[in-house]
């Protein structure tokens, strides 16, 4: 059925009877046209735009687990295409671009909050280096502001800006960045994929992928055999696990990054600031609460939590931004599963293996890119080919040497 407020009042006045499923529950078929391996918000952004956009909706979406299980319900919420380098910036503003119409065109309240980002600078330097990315990102079309510290201050009143170590001296500002409910951004894509003909298959675990003459017909699944002529992989941090089981070794690692929320508070901060002298975001959330986080742990892990000395780090960047939010309470903490690429770019195309196409190494962008990756990825894998906007997240790059390194930390996927 389709949401709106006529909807409402009918449930109003029919006693909230009528709501049906957001979503079937169906049984796998023998077959399929499409596989999706991974039913997080890129698998699902796949389906459905392979739906919308392609006509393509024999389609299945395969989630071990259950739909928001993964790092689409793990993550800090925030939405942004300030990035440097050109294919980053256009492939993340066409995301910023779609997560402005998305509540519209998925008729599902993803609560798009565009309360801008602001990139903290403290230094001279750092100052000239966010100028320069402010430049390339206005040339791009992408809005962007250089502020000074007064107008810093004015805009978020409790930071504290003659910090002995580290004085805001300003901050780059894209007013169109902000945050997207996360559980809305799964549900919505679910539900909008399956009224256009996918089904969605939870509890269906991947267990092995058919591969005949260099080519897939299918994969092996706890709840049977589903063959397919085209498998699209968007298993996020278990990217490595799943290719693996069709010979293939990723350049990538699997991390865990932690996300925090404290208590409930009063409006306190209306954008998202991050901190330019450490690896440190922070945002309120409707419901009061602070969400934050900071650095990916250093080791590699499958595991859905993390450690405590990253919780020490991010707690201190939180005092040092806003001394007055040492006097919360720290309510919760999750961890997702990081695919960490080698030049912390993702990976989105084809592979060795025909029918197979690959989606991961989001590093720390794979929430705000869910839109665009959906969209491109759907795009590659009715074609054949790469789109333009990620022809250049090539699995190859890193056999050829054309490296996307945005942050230029090199090839060291800990410190991106």
């Amino acid at each position: 059925m389709r949401y709106s407020a006529l909807a409402l009042i009918r449930g109003a006045l029919t006693g909230q009877r009528h709501w049906t499923p957001a979503w079937r529950d169906p049984e796998p078929k023998p077959a399929y046209d499409t596989l999706i391996v991974g039913g997080g918000g890129h698998g699902l952004a796949t389906a459905y735009y392979l739906a919308k956009e392609h006509g393509i909706t024999n389609v299945a979406v395969l989630e071990k687990s259950h739909i928001g299980s993964g790092n689409v319900g793990r993550n800090t919420t925030i939405i942004r295409s300030n990035y440097l380098l050109p294919a980053n910036t256009h492939f993340y503003e066409k995301s910023l671009q779609l997560w402005e119409g998305l509540e519209q065109d998925i008729n599902f309240n993803a609560m798009v909050s565009q309360r801008g980002v602001l990139n903290l600078y403290h230094s001279d330097a750092q100052r000239d280096a966010y100028a320069r990315r402010g430049n390339a990102m206005r040339l791009a079309g992408v809005d962007a502001e250089l502020l000074d510290a007064a107008a810093v201050r004015a805009m978020v009143p409790g930071l504290d800006m003659e910090n002995a170590r580290f004085p805001v001296k300003g901050g780059l500002l894209q007013r169109r960045g902000g945050t997207v409910r996360h559980d809305a951004v799964a549900w919505g894509y679910a539900r909008a994929a399956d009224r256009r003909g996918v089904d969605i298959l939870q509890n269906c675990e991947v267990t092995g992928i058919d591969v005949v003459q260099g080519r897939v017909v299918g994969v092996q699944t706890t709840r049977g055999p589903i063959r397919a002529r085209r498998i699209g992989l968007a298993a996020a941090g278990n990217s490595s696990r799943v290719a693996a089981m069709a010979g293939l070794r990723l350049p990538i690692e699997s991390h865990v990054l932690q996300a925090f929320v404290s208590e409930g508070i009063k409006p306190a901060l209306d954008t998202v600031v991050t901190f330019g002298a450490g690896h440190f975001y922070i945002s309120q959330s409707d419901k009061g609460g602070l969400v934050f986080g900071g650095d990916i742990d250093g080791y590699n892990s499958y595991a859905q939590r993390g450690n405590l000395p990253v919780v020490e780090e991010v707690m201190e960047c939180a005092v040092a931004l806003f001394p007055a939010f040492s006097r919360l309470r720290y309510l919760r903490q999750w961890g997702g599963i990081m695919d960490m690429s080698m030049d912390g770019s993702p990976i989105i195309g084809t592979t060795p293996i025909e029918g197979l196409f690959l989606n991961c190494g989001w590093c720390y962008g794979g929430f705000k890119a869910t839109p665009a990756s959906g969209w491109c990825f759907a795009h590659t894998i009715a074609t054949g080919a790469p789109h333009p906007l990620n022809a250049a997240f090539t699995l190859d790059r890193f056999r050829t040497g054309a490296v996307l390194d945005e942050k230029g930390a090199g090839a060291t996927p800990n410190l991106h």
